[in-house]
């Protein structure tokens, strides 16, 4: 998709809408990690958001945040109240931000009635309603009536065909994509066909099952592909290397190997770890053992790439590996290179985000983990751009229609 606008998808921005003293329901994804007390732990996902909620104040609108945070199941559960998210958006943008006790009903309404300009309000967990997830009309329309636009800038959820996401949208004459959107469609829509080449695509993870169609349109695109994590153990499995315990898809085997030709026939180099990390048990204090790829012990699960490995990637990202297609223009980064949350294991996955950092091409990292590991190593400001989706990046550069983005088409213009 070179070169995807709003406009090529019948979509419009924020910025033509009419929004002066006009109540603005504004998707976002506030979806944030907590920490043990409860606190936001994260708050690039609302700090993202914070730009749209300026332009619409400034354009004289009045803000109605929504969001969802967890998977209450539809129910009411406290630990997922937004109320941690309400306290640090009110410490970013100096403002008061009001939490009613619910998304719809009389305290929602009353709220929105009364809010000043200055004033954010901030929708309870919308999966607190059993309704967001299945999708309905009823919840959709409900929240509706709390506003006279909509706006989605949740770009981690278009792929989800939730209430406030697909259904809701559509019930608006007035609805438009966000400033955050507009910018993740820029970056990942020219990654789909026409980034600068050399292009290289490092994919990690733990599973090929749901990043099968973002391989297939990889094929076509790159000049190198880059495997870790655990999902390089299927493709090592696939050229006949026995991974002792490690996490290996049997059933993608096939796959695996097929997509190996695949790259092969086309003349793209596929790099695989040429050493891990092993353990027998995984956690913090396990005794930790560097092998050769298919010489792992029966009882051993690689847990990270090794150091030659972590040599090797690093110089197809500096542009100095023999093999490689030369200093790269564009780099794709989605997926750990282990199990990086244990930072004994982390290693591998932070060469990959300073290599990024250190690294001259455009630099995009599909969110998710890989985005919070180059939070982790500090060099977030240092990457071009950091996706707050992991799932709807990758849905997108698969080619899958989002339903978030078919919601937001056409409306008044």
């Amino acid at each position: 998709m070179p070169g995807v606008t709003l406009e090529s998808l019948n979509i419009r921005s924020v910025r033509e809408l009419e929004l002066n003293n006009r109540k603005v329901l504004l998707r976002c994804d506030f979806n944030t990690p907590l920490d043990d007390d409860g606190e936001v732990a994260d708050d690039s996902r609302i700090a993202a958001v914070l730009p749209t909620i300026a332009f619409i104040q400034e354009q004289g609108g009045r803000v109605i945040c929504c969001s969802h945070l967890g998977r209450p199941k539809g129910t009411r559960a406290p630990q997922f109240s937004l109320e941690p998210v309400a306290r640090r958006l009110a410490e970013l943008t100096g403002q008061d931000v009001l939490l009613p006790d619910d998304c719809i009903g009389d305290a929602a309404e009353h709220l929105i009635a009364t809010q000043r300009s200055n004033q954010i309000v901030l929708l309870e967990n919308l999966r607190f309603k059993a309704g967001e997830k299945a999708n309905s009309e009823d919840l959709a329309r409900k929240l509706s009536d709390l506003c006279d636009v909509y706006v989605n800038d949740a770009f981690g959820a278009l792929h989800r065909e939730h209430a406030s996401v697909s259904a809701l949208p559509k019930m608006m004459m007035d609805r438009a994509a966000g400033l955050l959107i507009e910018r993740e469609l820029a970056f990942l829509g020219e990654l789909a066909s026409g980034a600068p080449s050399p292009y290289i695509a490092i994919v990690g993870g733990a599973k090929i099952t749901g990043k099968i169609e973002v391989l297939e349109t990889l094929l076509d695109a790159v000049q190198g592909l880059i495997i870790g994590g655990a999902m390089a153990n299927t493709f090592l499995a696939a050229q006949g290397h026995d991974m002792g315990g490690s996490l290996v898809e049997k059933d993608r085997i096939p796959l695996a190997r097929h997509l190996l030709k695949r790259f092969a026939d086309k003349g793209v180099p596929v790099w695989l770890p040429v050493d891990m990390i092993c353990v027998t048990d995984i956690s913090s204090d396990a005794d930790r053992q560097v092998r050769p790829v298919g010489d792992l012990r029966p009882n051993q699960k690689a847990v990270d790439i090794g150091p030659e490995t972590i040599e090797l990637f690093n110089s197809i990202l500096d542009g100095s590996a023999e093999d490689g297609p030369g200093s790269p223009r564009t780099v794709f980064w989605n997926g750990p290179m282990g199990v990086f949350e244990i930072d004994a294991f982390a290693k591998g996955t932070l060469s990959v985000a300073r290599a990024l950092a250190r690294s001259s091409a455009t630099s995009i990292i599909g969110g998710g983990d890989s985005g919070a590991a180059a939070k982790k190593a500090g060099v977030s400001s240092m990457i071009t751009h950091v996706s707050t989706g992991g799932g709807a990046s990758l849905e997108f550069l698969g080619g899958s229609v989002l339903p978030g983005l078919t919601a937001l088409r056409g409306g008044r213009r």
